[in-house]
C-alpha cells in the first residue's frame, strides 16, 4: 500500500461536506498548516473541527472560520480569535467547551476503541450539564464518550514512507492520540524518509494508524504570543 501523497491538496481531495476533522496540535504548534490551507481552498462546508484551539483570526483554524466552513467546534482554549468569538455570540456557530484534559482523553479513548469513561472533570459546571454522574471513591465523575472522526489531520517532525511519525516538543500534545482516533488519518511531516531510517524507539506514532502521508512545504511556525523582557 503506498501512503505517500504528493502534497496536501492531493491528501485532502476526498474531505466531505459535514465532514468531522480532528485537528492536532497545541496553541500554534504542531499544527497541521499545509493541510488547513488546502481545505480552505477545497471550500468544504458544515464541518465539525475537534481540536484544542481555534487558531488565530489570520491562521490555523481561524481561516477556515473566516471562511464560515466550520459548522461546529469541539475544543478546549478558543480565546485568541476574535471572528470565532463573534460567531459564537451571534449564534452561527456551535460550540462545545470541553476541559483540556477530558478532550485529550476522549481521542485517546476514541482511538482506543473505549466508548466512554468517567472522570471527575467539569463536575459542578456547566460542563456536567446532561450527563450521567456516578460517585466512585465519594467523589462525583461525569461519564464522557471518546471521540472518533472521519479524518484525523495531524502534524509530525519526520516521518517515513510506511507512516511512522515523530513529533517535536510540544507537537506531542493531542496529534499522537488524534492520529489513532480518525477512520482516515493524514500526516503531513517537515521531513520524509525511507524505511528504515527512523530509530523504532522514538517514533510515536505506528504507521498502522496512518492512511496517507506527504512532506509539507513553507512552515511558519508562528508564536501565538510573543512576550520578551524589556
Amino acid at each position: 500500500m503506498n501512503k505517500v501523497f504528493a502534497n496536501a491538496d492531493e491528501a485532502v481531495k476526498d474531505v466531505f461536506d459535514g465532514a468531522t476533522l480532528m485537528l492536532g496540535g497545541f496553541g500554534l504548534c504542531g499544527i497541521p498548516e499545509n493541510c488547513i490551507t488546502a481545505l480552505v481552498k477545497k471550500k468544504n462546508m458544515d464541518l465539525t473541527c475537534i481540536s484544542n484551539n481555534a487558531g488565530v483570526d489570520d491562521f490555523g483554524i481561524g481561516l477556515m472560520l473566516q471562511q464560515k466552513q466550520v459548522k461546529k467546534m469541539i475544543s478546549s482554549y478558543v480565546g485568541e480569535n476574535a471572528e470565532f468569538e463573534r460567531q459564537l455570540l451571534s449564534g452561527e456557530l456551535e460550540v462545545e467547551l470541553i476541559p483540556q484534559g477530558t478532550l485529550a482523553e476522549r481521542c485517546r479513548a476514541g482511538g482506543a476503541g473505549i466508548p466512554a469513561f468517567f472522570t471527575p472533570a467539569g463536575y459542578g459546571t456547566e460542563v456536567a450539564e446532561g450527563k450521567e454522574v456516578r460517585v466512585f471513591d465519594g467523589k462525583p465523575h461525569l461519564l464522557e464518550h471518546g471521540l472518533t472522526a472521519d479524518f484525523a489531520i495531524v502534524k509530525a517532525w519526520k516521518g517515513d514512507k510506511l507512516g511512522n511519525l515523530i513529533y517535536k516538543g510540544t507537537a506531542r500534545n493531542f496529534n499522537p492520540m488524534m492520529a489513532t482516533a480518525g477512520k482516515i488519518t493524514i500526516a503531513e511531516v517537515e521531513e520524509l524518509v525511507e524505511p528504515g531510517e527512523l530509530d523504532p524507539n522514538h517514533i510515536h506514532t505506528p504507521g498502522i494508524f496512518v492512511q496517507r502521508i506527504f512532506q509539507g512545504v513553507n512552515y511558519e511556525k508562528r508564536i501565538e504570543r510573543r512576550t520578551v523582557r524589556k
